[in-house]
């Protein structure tokens, strides 16, 4: 049977969820790890649609323009996804760790 995504997911991301469990032998920690990526992209798609609503910029009560709060909440979770997909490594092949060596 196969496994039931988090409720909480959008059904999108629910139906991503499934067919990542159903494709790849995942251990519970990868488990979680994938359930807060779809957390992730569910947030990012979220923050995108009120950016859409409400366009990127205000004008505080100054009259000076502000970034919408939504642009942050976009960026941090399309990294935090990216960074959880990374983790994965969903496509099996090994990549050279991108971080500089550490001093000795």
């Amino acid at each position: 049977m196969p496994r039931q995504a988090p409720s909480h997911l959008s059904r999108a991301s629910a139906a991503w969820w499934r067919r990542v469990v159903g494709t790849y032998a995942l251990e519970e920690h990868h488990e979680r790890l994938l359930t807060l990526a779809a957390e992730a992209f569910d947030r990012a798609q979220e923050a995108r649609v009120r950016l859409m609503e409400d366009g990127a910029f205000y004008t505080d009560r100054r009259g000076a323009p502000k970034a919408h709060p939504g642009i942050a909440v976009e960026r941090d979770a399309r990294l935090a996804f990216a960074r959880l997909i990374r983790e994965l490594d969903l496509d099996g092949e090994p990549l050279p760790d991108p971080r500089p060596p550490r001093r000795a």
